[in-house]
């Protein structure tokens, strides 16, 4: 096939060059370097009409010539612990949109909430020689943290504050979540208060919420009872039994804390199913503020977390550090702060 060709701009499709680009848009070469590699360096309309000259003529930017001299790729590794869960879409999306608009590429994986898998992970990404890291989790194998010094990439650690960061944090406090809704509801009235989330073994979120419900009882003054707290497994029948389990211990139970929102939608369910009222009979709570909380009827009383400023700002901190050599950004944690939604439910 013959190679094809535009009469007027140049080269397109793979043999396409950059001062092809830059024809084709009407700027200089440096330009369209820039605009590529560092995008915010350029108006917004310069970049608009670049990445559509990028766009009509097939031009792909040579970034393995680019990352040889830093004996880096263009790639951002993020690991999280379920492609399953729906409450990393938006921390996804938001790193996504800062990685792709810098000329970075994202690579996902997921670790199944298992420590030894991440390390495998972890290695198999610094093998490709990533630019960079992003751990949706803040409990690592000793060997992990090991090969990530080693290798010296920047990390960025979500999901949680841990007391001891690899590097940079961007994340809410589970702990500080957890007990500003379990005052919520106190504040409310209820004086029975369970609390439902999945098992805290290698698991330090779910540790940590149970820790901050602890101390909400405790400024409460509130007696903890072992029978109101329940770890169980994922999904909608986790949620259910849930129910089923606090009442049949403690059948004056009046509230569910449920650390997880498919967690509370089950346990709803399963009041209804039960023909309660809810809140009349039993207030439920939910950790996320996923869409279906809003739809649901009674709809879900819950702690809002601003999962796509998590992403956004851990893309924004990670570029920083690998183009721009912020090392002042080394050792930084950001607390998003998250928000008690109150609804229906409770």
């Amino acid at each position: 096939m013959p190679r094809q060709k535009s009469p007027k701009n140049g080269r397109v499709g793979s043999s396409a060059r950059m001062r092809d680009v830059a024809k084709r848009a009407g700027v200089s070469a440096m330009t369209v370097s820039r605009a590529l590699k560092e995008p915010s360096k350029v108006s917004p309309e310069m970049l608009e009409r670049v990445l559509n000259a990028v766009k009509e003529i097939g031009y792909l930017p040579n970034h393995l010539a680019s990352s040889l001299s830093s004996n880096r790729s263009t790639t951002i590794g993020l690991i999280v612990p379920s492609i399953d869960n729906s409450i990393y879409t938006q921390t996804v999306k938001g790193l996504s949109d800062v990685i792709k608009r810098s000329g970075f590429q994202l690579m996902i994986a997921e670790s199944g909430y298992d420590t030894n898998e991440e390390e495998e992970l972890i290695t198999a990404f610094l093998t490709h020689r990533v630019s960079g890291l992003v751990l949706h989790s803040t409990e690592h194998t000793p060997q992990a943290i090991q090969k990530i010094k080693k290798a010296e990439v920047p990390v960025v650690e979500n999901g949680n504050i841990p007391a001891q960061p690899l590097d940079m944090v961007v994340s809410y406090s589970n702990h500080d979540a957890a007990y500003a809704m379990t005052m919520h509801l106190g504040r409310l009235g209820y004086k029975n208060i369970a609390f439902a989330s999945l098992h805290s073994t290698h698991n330090d979120r779910s540790r940590d919420r149970l820790a901050g419900y602890h101390h909400a009882l405790r400024d409460l003054g509130l007696e903890p009872n072992p029978k109101l707290i329940v770890e169980t497994s994922r999904g909608l029948a986790a949620g259910a039994e849930a129910v089923t389990r606090v009442v049949h211990s403690v059948p004056e139970v009046d509230a569910l804390f449920c650390a997880g929102d498919v967690l509370a939608v089950g346990a709803l369910f399963e009041c209804q199913r039960r023909g309660w009222s809810v809140p009349d009979r039993i207030a439920i709570a939910s950790f996320d503020d996923v869409d279906l909380l809003r739809h649901v009827s009674p709809t879900v009383t819950t702690l809002r977390l601003p999962r796509y400023d998590i992403g956004e700002r851990s893309g924004q901190m990670l570029l920083s550090r690998i183009i721009d050599g912020a090392e002042h950004l080394r050792g930084s944690v950001v607390d998003v702060k998250f928000e008690v939604i109150q609804r229906e439910s409770a």
